[in-house]
């Protein structure tokens, strides 16, 4: 237990693969004196089995009643709501975080809807894989991690210890805009699980043995859940349009040039994209 951040009790709403890793992460540094879990009940047998959990319950609101600090892993789309309708079941002083990969909606939806006393700081570890569920959890998972930070109107000691509850957990941080962070994770993050999933799905199933390092490598992020992409695809809807819009203007150069014949123009674009990749 640190001297510098620690929890009398932490709830987490959600307790897969992030959530289930911050309870990992949260047992091993000794941040938290008691970690409950919010989940369906499968869920939460799973996780007590890895030992994640000292406590749990299926009902969020009961898992606020408790909390000192709470994280919330849910779809984006019902985000706003379950905070919304469990912040009234805090006691004063309680600060509420989320994991949500859109971040402009969930502000929107939540101003005005907390009571006094209770505040929520939006954030966003870059952190995770295509694969779900508290089997996947890893308490080294945030460790040399960017975390994204974005206040939005959020008191200022609220917003710093919520930074430091990252940083202690191994991450970086970096603080922007609900709509900053929408935008640039449109096409950072959104976008390439777009163009992934319309790859995979192009494919005639008779040529899948056909399918090597190359392909299989590019189409990965395809594997996620359905139901959580389309959740952030339609939150984070101007942004990734406007990047989509951005991916076909410059599929359409290579397309122009490959019609054309034109070797000397797809040489100077396939460098231009490996002198990005390459500097990543």
């Amino acid at each position: 237990m640190t001297a510098r951040f620690h929890i009398p009790t932490l709830s987490i709403v959600g307790v897969g693969l992030l959530g289930g890793s911050i309870a990992l992460a949260c047992r091993q540094r000794g941040l938290a004196d008691r970690i409950l879990g919010c989940d369906r009940p499968e869920v939460l047998t799973r996780a007590r089995e890895r030992g994640m959990l000292d406590d749990a319950t299926t009902d969020s609101c009961s898992a606020m009643t408790q909390a000192s600090f709470a994280v919330f892993c849910t779809p984006v789309d019902t985000l706003p709501d379950v905070v919304g309708g469990c912040a009234f079941a805090c006691r004063p002083g309680t600060l509420l975080t989320d994991v949500g990969s859109t971040k402009a909606e969930i502000a929107r939806r939540l101003v005005n809807r907390l009571p006094p006393g209770v505040s929520f700081v939006g954030s966003h570890p870059l952190a995770g894989s295509e694969k779900a569920g508290p089997d996947h959890a890893r308490a080294d998972l945030f460790e040399g991690k960017l975390v994204v930070i974005t206040p939005a109107g959020d008191p200022p000691a609220a917003v710093s210890t919520v930074s430091a509850f990252w940083q202690a957990l191994g991450a970086r941080v970096e603080t922007m805009s609900p709509e900053q962070h929408d935008e640039a994770l449109a096409m950072t993050s959104h976008l390439p699980h777009l163009v992934a999933s319309v790859l995979a799905g192009v494919l005639p199933l008779e040529w899948k043995h056909l399918t090597a390092t190359g392909f299989r490598d590019t189409t990965r992020l395809a594997s996620g859940s359905p139901e959580l992409w389309r959740a952030i695809f339609q939150c984070n809807q101007p942004a990734l349009l406007t990047a989509a819009a951005e991916f076909r203007a410059h599929f359409d150069r290579f397309l122009d040039a490959l019609a054309q014949g034109d070797g000397e123009r797809l040489r100077l674009l396939l460098e231009q994209s490996k002198y990005v990749r390459d500097s990543l």
